[in-house]
């Protein structure tokens, strides 16, 4: 079976595990596996269980929030501590070694909203969270920047779900990216304003 073979399959199982009634202990696991070394966003979980408990939409939202930023510092420390071992061969395996070249010659200057810009959009974040650790991000900032972009993240879209429902949830499967951008876009316009104006 071919590596995308492998992850649709994955995936598929991970849209049938948000319809258990374990599923929160499964986007828990997800959400905590995707920022260190899994390649399917708990994104996949998160919308359907909203969408099925509304009611229950910011605790889905907190809980993928702990989770990631758990998982985080986990590939943080997989980035520090085991880069040979470990992370070296799962970015070339993700075929991320480019894309981990290209983003640590920016880190000296820019980390914090690396980490931030990566956490909120649908790049890989296990490449952010390895890398943080390889080339020793300040943790404090790595935390912090983590907690902002997952929670914003993961709250926003738990909120667009339940305001909004079923239509909501094809917008976003479909727009992910280009939401993501634009938020990005108009925080940054937002501080660039409040600093200059």
């Amino acid at each position: 079976m071919s590596v995308n073979g492998l992850i649709r399959c994955v995936y598929d199982k991970i849209l049938e595990l948000s319809s258990r009634p374990t599923a929160m202990f499964w986007l828990f696991v997800i959400a905590f596996a995707e920022s260190s070394f899994f390649p399917i966003p708990p994104d996949i979980m998160i919308i359907p269980m909203v969408l099925a408990m509304p009611q229950k939409a910011w605790k889905i939202a907190g809980l993928s929030l702990a989770a990631s930023v758990i998982g985080g510092y986990f590939g943080y420390a997989i980035g520090m501590f085991g880069y040979e071992v470990i992370a070296k061969p799962l970015i070339d395996f993700y075929g991320y070694t480019q894309a981990f070249e290209e983003f640590s010659h920016y880190y000296h200057e820019w980390g914090g909203s690396i980490v931030f810009v990566a956490g909120l959009t649908p790049f890989p974040y296990k490449v952010i969270t390895i890398t943080s650790g390889v080339l020793g991000l300040n943790i404090w900032v790595f935390g912090l920047a983590s907690i902002l972009a997952r929670g914003i993240r993961f709250y926003l879209i738990a909120f667009l779900l339940k305001k909004y429902g079923a239509p909501m949830k094809l917008f976003i499967e479909k727009n992910l990216g280009w939401l993501t951008i634009a938020f990005v876009v108009l925080l940054f316009g937002g501080f660039y304003l409040l600093k200059y104006m």
